[in-house]
């Protein structure tokens, strides 16, 4: 029988999503289950989006340019200017989302087997995007007892070989919901200049920053321009994760003239999906003022309620709306899917996302699961109550 490819074999399952069918035989025997394991949120999406997919005038959904529509990344530039990012429509090319865009990046940038770096524990699908592409994923540790802050630097520039191309954040953070600081930023602008790296920067959590901090786009460190990437979707900004619109960003001209071939080859981004992304730049700022206020609060009744369980420490994350906590319990995994199996409080149970599928080095993460934040507030004080009375009587807990 012919065999699959080692590329196929290597390509990593998701965390996110491998306990779900323990979700689903848990539901059919009639419990309820908080899905706190993806950042699916519950917020709704901007009506002006809904509306122009609903008052759609078009006899053809034709193809749009291979880039994205003109129209489209002529607001997104200004939208980015608004933000304080000095992006022109040239330096933009729009993916199907952000997924795509890291795809592209790597592709455009790295060659097969070369090396990525990037601060753990990340989000896991950037093991799948670098096997895609070829590449290999080099792991820098940062630890929960430092809130998950950016490693020193100096153990970043340990892993520099002649084979690193790239370094690779997410700022806000997920899976850790932690907010690189200028000052930490700058820091990786001096190594990449140093080496002469590219610094990939997925920055689409960017509204969901709290407390008064504010995010620093890396497209704003001076003197690297030319190694600067973003990453950018409108998945989670406008509550449209369906919609699989996102845009690779760079004031390189060379990055963006070879990522459009990529571009080509796939045709073009989906184009119903373009036009609810172009009406959802006509949010108003009071949709995002709301949903930062909502998801202050969902984040304290989960952090504080964690924090309060006797034996679980989790940080209080800056942005996006995700925590990793850590639990007296002899393995996470292990307890995620007992919470399936064989646990309920009052017909009711949690799925988390285990932690170690967030890291790439072994054995890193084995008592922490991260959490999406994502659910109504009632929800989320019974699933802290779910894990409170489920470490009570955990077999593996210790």
């Amino acid at each position: 029988m012919p065999t699959i490819s080692r590329k196929a074999a290597k390509m990593p399952e998701s965390p996110i999503r491998k306990l779900v069918p323990y979700a689903e035989k848990a539901k059919a025997q009639g419990k309820t289950v908080y899905h706190l394991n993806i950042g699916q949120p519950d917020i709704e999406t901007p009506a002006v989006a809904l509306e122009a997919i609903k008052n759609m005038d078009r006899t053809v959904i034709e193809y749009s340019h291979s880039a994205g529509f003109q129209s489209y990344r002529d607001r997104l530039s200004v939208y980015y200017k608004d933000a304080g990012i000095n992006v022109n429509p040239e330096d933009i090319l729009v993916t199907t989302g952000g997924s795509e865009a890291l795809t592209f990046g790597f592709m455009t940038t790295c060659d097969p087997n070369d090396e990525v770096i990037i601060p753990e524990p990340f989000y896991a699908n950037y093991n799948g995007f670098a096997v895609a592409a070829g590449l290999n994923v080099v792991p820098v540790t940062a630890h929960i007892e430092d809130g998950f802050a950016l490693p020193p630097i100096e153990e970043i520039e340990k892993k520099i070989t002649p084979k690193t191309k790239a370094i690779v954040i997410c700022n806000p953070g997920n899976p850790t919901g932690y907010l690189y600081s200028k000052e930490e930023l700058e820091k990786l602008r001096d190594i990449v200049l140093k080496h002469n790296l590219f610094l990939f920067a997925d920055e689409v959590y960017r509204e969901f920053c709290y407390d008064g901090a504010e995010p620093f786009s890396v497209m704003n460190l001076e003197g690297i321009e030319q190694n600067v990437i973003m990453i950018d979707s409108v998945s989670k900004r406008y509550s449209m994760c369906g919609a699989r619109i996102g845009a690779i960003i760079s004031k390189n001209k060379d990055v963006m003239a070879s990522a459009l071939k990529f571009g080509q080859a796939r045709l073009s981004p989906p184009t119903i999906d373009q036009i609810a992304a172009e009406a959802a730049l006509d949010t108003p700022q009071s949709y995002f003022d709301d949903v930062v206020t909502e998801y202050v609060i969902r984040r304290n009744i989960m952090v504080e309620g964690l924090n309060n369980i006797p034996g679980v420490f989790c940080p209080k994350p800056s942005g996006a709306f995700y925590c990793v906590a850590k639990f007296p319990v002899d393995n996470a995994e292990k307890f995620c899917q007992w919470l399936l199996e064989d646990f309920d409080y009052e017909g009711a149970t949690v799925m988390m996302a285990p932690a170690s599928g967030f890291y790439s080095s072994e054995g890193q993460g084995t008592q922490e699961a991260r959490i999406a934040y994502v659910l109504n507030q009632n929800a989320l004080k019974s699933a802290v109550k779910c894990l409170e009375e489920a470490l009570k009587v955990y077999p593996g807990r210790i």
